[in-house]
């Protein structure tokens, strides 16, 4: 009797290197940072054979706020995709606002003298389609992305500490 294995579900970049500093152009362009905020390449595999959709998010959690920081919220992210390129998004898929306020990428930008980390998590989902409502925070999409996770993988980067 054989037995399949299911492969692990992973994320990685080759833009960025795993637990490893993000580039001076991936920072923030506003806040004191002078990065080009350019969004790196994700790439992920292993999903669960049950995926109907996507999520991703981009998350500091040293980031002073008591609650940490969503720089980055997406979803419905057709089943079929394996990767976002850096400059587009598939069809359909929805940018949710961060905790700027607004949809969108938004670089690492930790304050002068601080190093954070900045968590990349894409989720592998059971609906095609959230019903998360428009214009909902970071935290609120959070709420529905996290109700129908079926797996997920994380991606870790750091950024500064940076001078003034």
């Amino acid at each position: 009797m054989s037995k399949t294995l299911q492969k692990e579900f992973s994320l990685t970049s080759p833009t960025l290197k795993e637990n490893s500093p993000i580039s001076s152009t991936q920072y923030l362009n506003d806040f004191g940072c002078t990065g080009a905020n350019e969004r790196p390449v994700l790439k992920w595999n292993g999903a669960p054979e049950a995926t109907k959709s996507f999520a991703v998010t981009f998350y500091d959690k040293d980031a002073p706020t008591g609650s940490g920081f969503w720089h980055w919220v997406v979803y419905d992210i057709p089943a079929g995709t394996t990767e976002l390129p850096a400059d587009s998004l598939p069809e359909g898929t929805v940018e949710g606002n961060t905790d700027f306020g607004v949809p969108g990428y938004a670089g690492p930008c930790p304050p002068v003298g601080r190093k954070h980390n900045y968590t990349f998590t894409v989720h592998a989902l059971d609906v095609d389609k959230l019903d998360a409502p428009e214009n909902a925070t970071a935290a609120l999409a959070g709420f529905f992305i996290y109700q129908h996770t079926l797996a997920k993988a994380t991606f870790t980067v750091t950024a500064g500490p940076r001078s003034e």
